[in-house]
């Protein structure tokens, strides 16, 4: 239908061609008066077609109030378990208001004789439900708008598309009409099916994974669904073995076409695109990442290694947002825009202590305000069926200990991430703390250092602390600190005698 275009008074409308742009047209909001009718006289007939639509559908979805009301007396009688008819239902609504205007409770008589029949009673619940949320989307809609022409200064335009993403996403999760109660024998079938997949990789494995042999065989790959929690003290290697995950994961999915890999989103709240680009290409052409910040590089044999491994970098599928002090609805709004737009697969947040919580206001209470933000990463995880991996920090109470190995409880803010991570991991490096104690050259005491500092230069721990789907333990790593890269441990092969 072509258009033609008013203004007024600096203001541009939009009004069809020929209409009066003094009385633009009248649109009413979708509805269906015969679904709900037809609903309605099959419930009254037959009550187990309640059964059919009283998961999804709620009084306040009819347009009509009247058949709201109706529904909603239908599901009292239902919990009370009495027969829901046009006689038990008559007194209730011999006075109603609105339904006097359409015969009074007389009503309720017609709605049942004028039923066909019962079978299609879900039909009409899903066209019901349906026209509810387009209802619901058309008052979202005036509701962007009005505040995008009413918008002040306390909230920018960035902050008024985010929370209009959110408002959507919540909508769309109303709209799904998935869930509900499984037959098990479709829960085995799936379950072996994963198995079978599993054995046909060279792999075996049933997740997204690390790249490093001996983690994946404990963890059996990064699990969908999962929240995985990376903690560690500072100069542990955090951010480094996240990011040597992440691109792994990533190498994996060009390499193998998806089978053992994934597409990767990694939020760097802390370290900008540019440093952790740096990061990446320091391990993947074997230069220390401080030569390449300062420029200091060898033109004929270090800067060919960069190009190298920029142009194997740029083809991994590897997808970096460093904006700062996220919070959990903006980060949502955006995974899921990449799982959209790109077929997401895994996600890294560096780190959650950084990320702000999805209210207005922030709480006084951190430990609450970490709690929102894990159970939010779970709901990401649940709700994009990719697994979350997420950076924490710990205590200092850890440096209080003569054994530094991390445990559970020395997470920061600790309840809440133990109780809804799937996974808990701690990376250590006991060089670190065995060097701070260098004593005087030349004594006995620094010959004995020395033996120590040999026996775990280079070498990390992985601790799995918590595990939902399988054992707990270490898992050794090699951790070559001039390029801030963790690699499996070599291992001689096993020979038969």
């Amino acid at each position: 239908m072509s258009t033609q275009t008013i203004e007024a008074d600096g203001a541009l409308a939009l009004f069809p061609a020929g209409a009066d742009a003094a009385s633009p047209p009248y649109r009413s909001m979708p509805a269906n008066e015969q679904a709900e009718q037809a609903l309605l006289g099959a419930i009254l007939i037959d009550n187990r077609a309640l059964e059919r639509v009283s998961e999804f559908l709620r009084p306040d979805h009819f347009f009509y109030p009247a058949h709201g009301r109706i529904y909603a007396a239908c599901e009292k009688l239902r919990d009370l378990d009495q027969v829901a008819d046009p006689v038990t239902l008559r007194h209730l609504f011999e006075r109603d208001g609105d339904l006097q205007k359409v015969g009074g409770a007389d009503y309720l008589t017609a709605l049942a004789g004028s039923v066909v029949s019962v079978l299609n009673a879900a039909d009409y619940g899903r066209t019901i439900y349906d026209l509810y949320l387009r209802r619901a989307l058309i008052t979202l809609g005036e509701e962007v708008v009005n505040e995008a022409f009413d918008g002040g200064l306390d909230v920018n335009a960035g902050e008024q598309i985010r929370q209009a993403e959110d408002k959507l996403y919540r909508l769309a999760q109303v709209g799904d009409l998935r869930g509900g109660f499984r037959p098990f024998r479709d829960l085995v079938r799936g379950a072996v099916d994963a198995a079978g997949r599993a054995q046909q990789r060279n792999s075996q494995l049933t997740g997204i994974t690390t790249g490093f042999i001996d983690l994946d065989r404990m963890l059996g790959g990064l699990q969908r669904s999962d929240l995985v929690i990376l903690a560690g003290r500072p100069s542990m290697g955090k951010t480094a073995l996240a990011t040597n995950v992440a691109v792994n994961a990533a190498r994996a999915f060009r390499d193998s076409d998806g089978v053992d890999g994934a597409v990767v989103g990694f939020f760097s709240l802390e370290m900008s695109a540019e440093q952790l680009a740096t990061r990446i290409i320091a391990d993947t052409a074997s230069i220390p990442s401080e030569k390449i910040r300062k420029g200091d590089l060898s033109t004929k044999t270090e800067f060919p290694k960069i190009v190298e491994a920029s142009n194997e970098i740029a083809t991994i599928p590897f997808f970096v947002d460093d904006t700062a002090a996220l919070s959990i609805t903006a980060l949502r709004s955006r995974a899921l825009r990449l799982k959209r737009q790109h077929n997401l697969g895994m996600l890294v947040i560096d780190y959650l202590q950084l990320m702000q919580p999805s209210g207005v206001q922030r709480s006084d209470n951190r430990v609450q305000e970490v709690s929102e933000i894990t159970r939010g990463l779970k709901m990401v995880a649940k709700d994009l069926d990719v697994p979350v991996l997420a950076l924490s920090q710990l205590s200092r109470q850890v440096e209080q200990r003569e054994d530094k190995r991390p445990q559970l409880s020395d997470l920061r803010e600790s309840g809440s991430i133990e109780q809804d991570a799937d996974v808990v991991m701690f990376v250590f490096r006991d060089a670190y703390y065995v060097e701070k104690r260098q004593p005087k050259p030349g004594t006995p005491e620094h010959v004995a250092w020395q033996t120590e500092m040999d026996s775990v230069h280079n070498l990390a721990e992985v601790i799995v602390a918590k595990q939902r789907h399988g054992p707990t333990g270490k898992v050794d790593l090699h951790f070559d600190g001039l390029y801030t890269r963790f690699s499996n441990i070599a291992r001689q092969p096993e020979r038969d005698f």
